[in-house]
């Protein structure tokens, strides 16, 4: 029934049966809604996987909808909602788990305390020659009877089937005590069990292959077999991530290194560089203050010789002043004060 209502829905839309009324306040649901079974979007809802089995979880109270799911796949967001069910899904699968592996450790704890039963003890030899015995007393005596109830002597006839009765009686005791042990034989056999590692079950040890075969095709088995399948796969992924960005940063904190290297290769070259400009600098000054030194040296040795004439453009220089142009000025000085004198003048002050 429900099978076909999803197929009407499918077909004919959620709102098939409602009035127009109805129709105006309905909202079709999207892949997206809380109403919606992650789950069951991005794998598998575990409520599906145990339906009618020991384990069985109940319906999913969420939607289960093929065409939301086939949505959600064609979805943009597709990618970017991936991570967030499976983190989901495997929170709920891990609990799971974790209430199975305590199921398992009880078990275990049971077949270790169980005492396996000695074995009964054969039949003694004795007992077995005694039921032989018994076997050929009975049927002499039965050949007796049948003897004598054909020769008319009844009463003889009754007090011998009254022995064979007893002897009877006794070897009924004897294969009865056989039965037992064998009996008790088979329950020990059967008490001897085993734990399925996988949903917790408990299996007869050394069970025949084709009861073997149904537990591993059940679904309760084929159910948490999936179920820890997701988890060590959802864990490993998890753990490829972060082992990514790992080396993500690792490649990244590299190339910041390299980088600061060179900044630091190119710094150190500069001022090399400039060390270098600064040397040449030193030297070109150091040239220049030589020869302005053999310069100065050559005009002295010329005038202390009379070689006054050789270098004129040098001669009115000493020291960096211009000599002509001194001497114009003092002459020029002592001219004017000499115009200006008041004796020279005919000026006399008054006393």
């Amino acid at each position: 029934m429900d099978a076909q209502r999803a197929l009407l829905d499918e077909l004919m839309g959620a709102a098939r049966n409602l009035t127009d009324e109805e129709k105006k306040g309905f909202r079709e649901v999207c892949w997206d809604d809380k109403e919606v079974c992650g789950f069951y979007m991005v794998r598998f809802c575990p409520h599906d996987l145990f339906v009618n089995t020991r384990s069985d979880l109940g319906p999913c109270p969420k939607i289960h909808d093929p065409k939301l799911k086939e949505s959600f796949e064609q979805s943009p967001r597709h990618d970017s909602y991936v991570p967030r069910f499976e983190a989901e899904l495997a929170q709920f699968c891990e609990k799971l788990v974790m209430d199975l592996d305590r199921k398992v450790r009880r078990g275990r704890e049971l077949l270790a305390q169980e005492v396996e039963a000695p074995p009964p003890p054969p039949v003694p030899v004795e007992k077995s020659e005694q039921l032989v015995v018994l076997e050929e007393k009975i049927k002499k005596l039965l050949e007796q009877v049948e003897a004598l109830g054909e020769a008319g002597k009844v009463d003889e006839a009754e007090a011998l089937m009254r022995k064979v009765e007893m002897l009877n009686v006794e070897k009924t005791s004897l294969t009865q005590q056989s039965a037992a042990n064998e009996k008790v034989s088979m329950l020990t056999q059967e008490k001897k069990m085993a734990l399925c590692e996988i949903c917790g079950s408990f299996l007869v040890a050394n069970d025949a292959a084709e009861r073997t075969q149904s537990h591993v095709t059940g679904k309760q088995h084929i159910g948490y077999g999936m179920v820890r399948d997701f988890i060590t796969e959802f864990k490993a992924a998890k753990e490829k991530a972060r082992e990514d960005e790992r080396l993500a940063k690792e490649k990244e904190a590299e190339e910041r290194r390299k980088q600061r290297e060179a900044r630091g290769n190119d710094t150190r070259e500069r001022e090399r560089s400039r060390d270098r400009d600064q040397d040449r600098d030193r030297d070109r000054h150091r040239e220049r203050d030589g020869e302005h030194e053999r310069r100065r040296d050559f005009s002295g040795r010329g005038n202390r010789d009379g070689e006054r004439g050789k270098d004129l453009k040098y001669s009115h220089y000493r020291n960096g002043r211009d000599i002509g142009r001194d001497r114009y000025r003092e002459r020029s000085g002592r001219m004017r004060s000499r115009s200006r004198s008041p004796v020279r003048h005919g000026y006399r002050s008054s006393i």
